[in-house]
């Protein structure tokens, strides 16, 4: 998930903004996600077809 859209239930400005101590530390964990936390699920479905379709081909 990305944070762009969230907003604080502390200060009711959006997360991305980082008004408030609360803000800027979720902005923070959200950040440090990882390499695929940034994909949409339609992106992460589609790595996973691929890869299905790849394993499916050494398979054989």
């Amino acid at each position: 998930m990305t944070y762009d859209r969230l907003v604080c239930g502390n200060c009711a400005a959006p997360v991305s903004e980082g008004r408030c101590p609360v803000c800027r530390a979720n902005r923070e964990r959200l950040q440090q996600g990882g390499p695929l936390a940034g994909l949409n699920p339609a992106a992460l479905l589609a790595l996973l077809v691929v890869l299905v379709a790849a394993v499916a081909l050494l398979a054989v």
